[in-house]
């Protein structure tokens, strides 16, 4: 069931996940749709996130906005319930530790490169994502430098629950904290509605090609077999338990050329940042009593179609 509802404010807004956006030229959502995108939300209940450029808007759209109440999602510098940023260095510049998300977009070579950074990040900030644009790069030599690099993430995290304090990274903290699957779901629980009044499975979709489109504002929103974007429809991902796994479509499609198969690179990537889960939680219930109803089983594979027999 639906839940959320995206709004591009412009073709030039933040991308917060795995796709780029390509498009460089501004083109702002018709004060028409914009209406109409907020009068959908409420007819379907769901809950509305912005996306911003990374200019202003003028007044008019800022009046018709705060019509309804909904999350901005912006880029940094610019203050919204979450941030962006392409830089990971950026994140040196930030002092405050309100409530704000800070979504860090990044090839793998500069996370790689920046583990001090974003140590010191975890120390200041309440939320921190990570996104890894370019997953599908991953190769097994890649592993073993990941896995190092969530380790000292791991320490960090550690001395700071132990301290009192409770810091989020997604890589790491969210499998902690979960005891079923909470993916994206993209088309199933969440629709995008673009800039130019029509609907996409989400922003990458739109980014990707605007032709490809599933309603508009007139008709609705019409997913063809949109059993195949749910979990009861993927052979392996409805057995996994890298629950935290964000199980991209549009980067499944990418990659395997079917929605409802993940990569192999996104499972030995999201499968190492499991098992650095539940390195972290053992080290932290050796020092006090944390998370006792969740437990994160250990396993004997990293790519879940080595198993996918047993299963």
């Amino acid at each position: 069931m639906m839940q959320y509802l995206v709004i591009l404010l412009d073709d030039t807004s933040v991308s917060y996940c795995h796709c780029d956006n390509p498009y460089k030229e501004r083109r702002l959502i018709s004060l028409e749709d914009l209406r109409a995108g907020i009068l959908y939300g409420m007819k379907e209940n769901l809950m509305i996130q912005f996306v911003h450029p990374d200019y202003e808007l003028p007044k008019e759209y800022l009046e018709v906005i705060d019509t309804i109440d909904h999350h901005d999602i912006k880029p940094y510098p610019m203050e919204g319930d979450v941030a962006v940023l392409y830089d990971i260095e950026s994140l040196r510049d930030i002092t405050q530790n309100g409530d704000t998300v800070y979504v860090v977009r990044a090839r793998k070579s500069d996370i790689f490169n920046s583990g001090d950074i974003v140590a010191d990040a975890i120390r200041k900030l309440k939320r921190l994502n990570i996104v890894i644009t370019d997953m599908e790069t991953f190769f097994d030599e890649d592993l073993k430098r990941y896995e190092a690099l969530l380790g000292q993430w791991g320490e960090v995290l550690k001395t700071e629950y132990l301290n009192g304090r409770q810091p989020q990274l997604n890589l790491l903290t969210d499998r902690m904290m979960l005891d079923k699957a909470n993916h994206c779901n993209a088309g199933v629980e969440n629709i995008t509605l673009a800039s130019n009044g029509k609907f996409y499975i989400c922003p990458a979709f739109y980014y990707g090609d605007r032709n490809d489109s599933v309603g508009d504002l007139q008709a609705g929103v019409e997913i063809k077999n949109q059993q195949l974007l749910k979990l009861d429809h993927a052979p392996l991902c409805r057995h996994c338990d890298a629950y935290h796994c964000r199980r991209c479509v549009w980067l499944n499609r990418k990659t395997t050329l079917e929605v409802n198969t993940p990569s192999r690179e996104q499972c030995i990537v999201v499968h190492t940042e499991r098992n650095a889960s539940r390195k972290l939680l053992v080290a932290i219930r050796e020092k006090a009593e944390f998370l006792p109803e969740r437990e994160i089983k250990e396993i004997n594979y990293i790519d879940p179609f080595e198993v996918r027999k047993e299963w």
